[in-house]
Formats: C-alpha cells, structure tokens, sequence
C-alpha cells in the first residue's frame, strides 16, 4: 500500500511540473472503448473549443462586485475558420429546467448554422447578443444578406460560487473564448462556462472525452464535451462503484451564506455536445442525442425537477449539405450500424463527466462557499476496494 501512494503522489507531481491536470484514466479509472489521440471533443476533425474564464475576488458576496466564478465556452463544429458552414444536427431534453437557445429551428431546419456557447444561466442574453454582434463584425455569411439568425446558447447555474445577479459576463469574454478556440488538447475543471460549476456532490465543470469506432472498414470519431453541474452526491458511481455513499462523509459543499433558493439536493444542469465524423441525418442525430441521458444515469444523473438536461448532437460529415438554391446529393449510415454510434455516445459522456470532476479544483466563491474537488487518493483506494483498480 505504501508503494502504491508513494507512486500515486510521484504521478501528481509529475503532471504539475508539465501544467497539466491528471484526468480519470490517469488515476487508473477504468473504461470501455478506444479514445482519440487527445480523448476530447476535438479529436473530431475540425471542432474547435475555447474558453474564456472569469475568477476575482473573494468573501462576501456584493451585488455587481463579486466575488466572480464564471465564465464562456465556445465549440465551433468545423471550426472559426470556416465561417458560415452549417452541420446536421438535432437535440433533446431529459428534463428542461434549463436553457438552450436556437433548438427548435434546429430541429425544424435540421441544421446547427452557428457555433455553440455555454455559460451561466443569467448570462445566456449577453452572450446571445455578443455572437449575433460578432457575426456582423466578422462577415460570418461571407457577404450573404441573411436576414435571420438563431444562435445556439446554453447555461448552468452556478449561482452558489458566483455573484451570478453581478452580470459579470460582458462582449469582451464571449469574444475571449472565441479567439481562443483552437482544436488538440484542451483544459478541464474550472474553465470557461464550467468554473463555478458543482457536479455530484464535489466540484465540478467542463470535461471531454471520445471515442474511435468501426463501422464495416471505416474509422469514425466520436466525441462529448460536458459542462456538468447536476446531481446528489449519494448516486455518485464511478466505473460501477457506488463511490458517493462510499465517500459520503467526505468533504463536499460548504455554504456559509447560499442565496435564498428552493434547491434541494439533485438538483443542478448538465448541457453535453456530441460530435461525430459519422455521416449522420438530423433524425439519426436525434436518437444520438437521446442516448447521451444513459451516460448520465451511469454516473448518477436522475434528471431531477430542478435540473437542466440538455443535449446537443451535430456531424461534421456531409460539409456541402446545406444549400438553398440546389439540390444536393448527401450520405448516411443505415440505422442498422448505428449501435457502434451509440455505444460510443454513452462511453464517452461517462467519461467526460468523470473528467471534468477529476480535473476540478477546490474553488471558494461568495461568502465564502466552497465545492471541494473530488479527492483523488480517496476515490482511488475506493476503486481499489472493489477491485477495480489493480495494485501496481
């Protein structure tokens, strides 16, 4: 056992000194499948993400001053670059005590024309407006006289760290986390819409994962990316360990001063996005998108009454689909090879849950609140415990 900790501590200073966080599988976490070379979302050729995070002050909590946990994410399905460059898409809802904008011309058109934010609940009209303004600025039609548009913002609260009626996230951090997308490896925990988020009884935030799969000779990719913000530490399970009753005595929240609310326990928001390269069509995109509530269940989501389940599928395949003066020729898998899609969908938002809270540090916010990270050396003997996880 001593060996095994002395090893334990050498892995976490190892990552430290290169800047980077262990994630679950570095922890010796088991899961199914084969990921991508950087086991994220952007392992889809073409998606990139950004980030722009908001963290100052501390203490008592003063409307408009702080302190300040938020944040913006950015997830562009075939990148910035490519400007006005729509995918097939379609979306669902566990449980809708949430927000994400744009969703019913989605589904009515079939098509994601415009990148995808994530932020805070109360900041969903901002970032809203900043994109639409963006657009403007940058020509994103590429001189198209297009006279609408309905772009696609989603939220979590994180109003138990964050001066969340502060309206802190202004056009500048939207424009941030844009210019900072960028495809490879990308960061987890506190970061962008994730920072002030709690997620099972511990921290949590924003995490990533994929997934590579066969179908007949062909390679595809799948990929999650989850601001994650929801559920009771109890139904904490990790690589089927019931690790939440396991750690129950364990640190978690701390609220000195919460604001006046009617949250119980459970309640909170999860927003995922699931890109693939799998030439997909938005009815298919649909049963996607309603198979990413399994990867919920699996950790412990129950879509409580008070929580945001809101899920988004897009593919990257078909790059020519849209059109609106040809008709055009596209591709798609039959329904019969789609279980490797489906498979791939649940591995991967499992995954990319369990990463954001591997990744997630202990944060203190307004009035001196905490949501304390998940400790790793406890959730590893806990793994060990059940045997799995195997002694070095």
């Amino acid at each position: 056992m001593k060996r095994t900790c002395i090893a334990f501590v050498l892995m976490l200073i190892c990552f430290h000194s290169y800047g980077q966080k262990p994630r679950a599988r570095d922890l010796g976490v088991p899961f199914v499948g084969i990921t991508g070379e950087f086991n994220a979302i952007t392992d889809v050729k073409g998606v990139e993400v950004g980030y722009s995070t908001i963290i100052s002050g501390k203490g008592e909590n003063v409307l408009g001053k702080g302190p300040i946990r938020t944040g913006v994410t950015a997830i562009f399905p075939r990148g910035k670059a490519k400007k006005f460059s729509p995918v097939y898409a379609n979306w669902y809802s566990l449980n809708g005590n949430g927000e994400m904008t744009g969703t019913t011309w989605v589904t009515e058109s079939g098509f994601l024309e415009t990148p995808i934010m994530i932020t805070n609940t109360n900041s969903v009209g901002v970032v809203r407006d900043a994109v639409l303004k963006w657009y403007v600025d940058t020509d994103w039609y590429s001189g198209e006289n297009w006279w609408y548009t309905y772009p696609v913002v989603a939220e979590t609260y994180d109003g138990f760290l964050n001066d969340i009626y502060g309206f802190h996230v202004k056009e500048k951090h939207v424009l941030e986390a844009i210019k900072n997308t960028s495809s490879g490896r990308i960061s987890e925990g506190n970061v962008g819409g994730g920072t002030g988020m709690m997620c099972l009884g511990y921290k949590g935030g924003t995490g990533t994962s994929s997934r590579v799969i066969k179908i007949k000779d062909s390679s595809y990719t799948v990929g999650a990316i989850v601001q994650s913000n929801f559920g009771a530490k109890r139904n904490l399970s990790i690589a089927g360990v019931p690790v939440g009753i396991e750690l129950k005595d364990t640190l978690n929240y701390e609220f000195n001063a919460p604001p006046k609310s009617r949250r119980q326990e459970g309640d909170g928001s999860i927003i995922i996005i699931v890109g693939t390269d799998v030439p997909l069509l938005p009815h298919q995109l649909k049963r996607i998108a309603q198979r990413i509530p399994l990867g919920v269940g699996i950790v412990g989501g129950r879509g409580s009454n008070g929580s945001g389940d809101i899920f988004l599928a897009f593919s990257t395949a078909n790059e020519n689909a849209f059109n609106r003066d040809e008709i055009v020729k596209v591709q798609s898998i039959p329904n019969d090879q789609l279980m490797p899609v489906f498979e791939a969908t649940v591995q991967a938002v499992e995954e990319a849950i369990i990463n954001a809270m591997v990744a997630a540090e202990t944060m203190e916010g307004i009035n001196g609140n905490k949501a304390y990270a998940i400790p790793h050396d406890l959730l590893v003997k806990t793994l060990k415990k059940f045997n799995r996880i195997k002694e070095q």
